[in-house]
């Protein structure tokens, strides 16, 4: 019977693998040897499937497609976002030229706070670490030329959200783009916000509920968009371990699952279009493990305990991103080594999206020739190394393997300390992840300073007399006085008795419990700005305080 079974799970994966796309290139080794698709045990029996399996089967620790990149490479995303949306437009243009197959959106900290450009807390910050967006006029200027229709937009922000996605949904109507064909992501993951980052605007409770909103409409309007990226990056940044990376974003997923629920979505409707967001660190084995520990963990509390039955439901993708936190302003041209290793992790891994980060990153914004490099890194490790030819080449290995198993079970321990206090939000609350963090971040810091941990040219290896000789991208000081000239210009041409209506229907909503995004989407059309829609929100919902873990 087992044997049956058996014979079954690899038939099945035989069968969608012949079923899959498969990229007209050669697979063979660089000498002219062939190689497989995969490697697995002659002899198959329970623990392999219910540990491993096949890729493209449950519980997916071997990946998500029985092809993977065989079929389709993953997308090259390359996080991009500066000064005007003009200059950002330029960068995507170049990016694009350059062979990048996807967009990504970096937004400065005025918009990421939910802030206009004439706003007194901007000044200073407009366009410094991204682009600057206040309006509708703005994101139509960042996207001219653009086919919206063709390329899939990746976008960092959080806090207001909801608001960029209805800049982005409104330029598509006025361009007669049904949101159908809309593809890309949102970020979205403000648990995260409230772990980490720290860029948040409402209360969590609050918070929830304009993320729920926006799953529920994307489910029935944008069913090809990811509603949220339930991001990892930014707590492995603030200084958490691999494990505490996976268990705390995990759990944040698996709090929007729950209250998706709560409101009334199935969750077989929603789970499928929800993404997650890696940091690929330096432990190359640990970070492989992670990944594919991820999928896992994913796949059995979906399936188990939340009851999914649609396998899309089961299967966590997601997007990487090298780790910012790794890179030095001491010999940066290391860092393009530090990238790719990092992005060959994520790649072994299995990622569906990858941004490698630029050596100059710890200096300033990328500059051109940082982010074409940073670009090609991933191009060469795509058609250049091999790694592409085989399904998951590390799959069987004892040290990745016991390293996936050890992942996991450190994963479910945090998973019972959070739900012995109350779930995620009160742990939030309560400074509970925070507090871990932190722990995390010292010990590590510790480990540098006594060189129990060896970081090139910072505790070894130094030179003592360094002269940086790299381009440095420097911001026109002009571009903050220039958007709040642009700003000005249209509040005076705009039909400002529509906006003040519009925004009457977004506070109405608020209020009452209907859903935001309509309303917010009509007073985008009607060229209300980001401050002025936010505004209106927190007079319904308040501000967040965090509260002192110390």
């Amino acid at each position: 019977m087992n044997n049956q079974k058996n014979n079954k799970s690899e038939n099945q994966w035989k069968k969608e693998k012949s079923k899959s796309n498969l990229r007209d290139y050669s697979f063979d080794t660089v000498s002219g040897m062939k190689v497989d698709e995969l490697y697995y045990p002659n002899k198959i029996d329970e623990n392999y499937l219910n540990n491993l399996g096949f890729p493209g089967q449950y519980p997916f620790t071997r990946g998500v497609h029985a092809n993977l990149y065989r079929g389709k490479l993953w997308t090259m995303r390359q996080f991009a976002g500066f000064g005007s949306p003009q200059k950002t437009n330029e960068r995507f243009k170049f990016l694009l030229d350059q062979g990048q197959t996807g967009l990504s959106v970096a937004y400065d900290m005025p918009t990421l706070m939910g802030y206009d450009s004439d706003h007194p807390l901007s000044v200073g910050e407009v366009g410094k670490c991204g682009v600057n967006i206040c309006s509708l006029k703005d994101m139509e200027d960042l996207f001219d030329g653009i086919d919206l229709s063709k390329v899939s937009v990746s976008q960092t922000i959080n806090g207001p959200a909801i608001i960029l996605f209805a800049f982005f949904i409104a330029i598509a109507e006025k361009r007669g783009i049904d949101s159908s064909q809309l593809r890309g992501t949102l970020q979205n993951d403000i648990l995260k916000e409230y772990i980490a980052q720290k860029e948040w605007i409402y209360p969590p409770k609050e918070s929830m509920r304009i993320i729920t909103d926006m799953v529920e409409y994307c489910t029935e309007n944008v069913p090809q968009y990811n509603t949220i990226s339930i991001s990892g990056y930014h707590i492995r940044e603030a200084g958490s371990t691999a494990a505490q990376e996976l268990a705390f974003t995990l759990a944040n997923g698996f709090c929007y699952v729950e209250h998706s629920i709560e409101a009334g979505l199935e969750v077989d409707s929603f789970a499928p279009r929800l993404s997650f967001f890696f940091n690929s660190h330096l432990d190359f084995f640990e970070e492989i493990a992670k990944f594919r520990a991820a999928r896992r963990i994913w796949a059995r509390l979906m399936k188990e305990k939340y009851g999914a039955k649609n396998p899309k439901s089961w299967k966590l993708r997601f997007h990487t991103q090298t780790a910012g936190f790794s890179l030095t302003a001491q010999q940066p041209e290391n860092n393009i080594a530090r990238t790719g290793f990092q992005a060959l992790a994520a790649v072994l891994g299995g990622t569906q999206s990858l941004h490698t980060n630029s050596m100059d990153e710890t200096l300033a914004l990328p500059s051109k020739k940082a982010a074409e490099i940073a670009l090609r890194t991933q191009q060469l490790i795509a058609y250049e190394t091999g790694v592409t030819n085989v399904v998951d080449p590390l799959g069987g290995s004892w040290f990745v393997e016991k390293l996936t198993d050890k992942m996991e079970d450190e994963v479910n321990n945090y998973f019972d300390k959070i739900e012995d206090l109350g779930g995620v939000i009160p742990a939030i609350e309560m400074g509970f992840f925070q507090k871990e963090i932190a722990e995390a971040s010292m010990e590590y810091q510790k480990k540098i300073e006594k060189n129990e941990r060896i970081i090139v040219g910072i505790n070894d290896f130094i030179k003592k007399s360094e002269e940086i000789d790299i381009p440095i991208l420097e911001i026109d000081p002009e571009t903050e006085n220039n958007q709040i000239e642009k700003l000005k210009k249209l509040k005076n041409q705009r039909d400002n008795k529509l906006v003040k209506d519009c925004l009457a229907k977004v506070k109405r909503n608020a209020k009452n419990g209907e859903n935001l995004v309509r309303p917010i989407i009509e007073s985008a059309k009607a060229y209300a700005t980001l401050g002025e829609i936010v505004e209106i929100l927190k007079e319904e919902f308040g501000e967040w305080q965090e509260k002192s873990i110390i």
